[in-house]
């Protein structure tokens, strides 16, 4: 199995609109073979900020695939290449972890 830690920063201000396109997007990549889990999260409500804090524009992707070439498909997909070209100017970085169980 593959996990992926994907951290998405929007541009100040452009979160909620960059959570609306992968919302969208998150029922055809769920349909995706070898596409075990796939959702976003963001900083817990009610938990004082600190260093480990990833503020109001960043939120995580958690992903699972059953293999890297799953992953690697997805990555080329249609609807992913057209989510990137729709979200292109509204995110600031992205850090895109590839792990494995050890």
């Amino acid at each position: 199995m593959i996990h992926v830690v994907a951290v998405i920063t929007a541009k100040p201000g452009l979160r909620a609109q960059v959570l609306e396109a992968f919302n969208a997007n998150r029922a055809a990549v769920l349909a995706e073979e070898g596409c075990i889990e796939y959702g976003a999260t963001i900083d817990a409500q009610g938990i004082p900020a600190s260093k480990a804090s990833f503020g109001p524009d960043t939120f995580v992707v958690i992903e699972k695939w059953e293999t890297l070439a799953h992953l690697q498909a997805h990555a080329v997909a249609p609807h992913m290449v057209a989510h990137g070209a729709k979200t292109k100017e509204l995110v600031e970085s992205k850090l895109i972890h590839v792990l494995e169980p050890v």
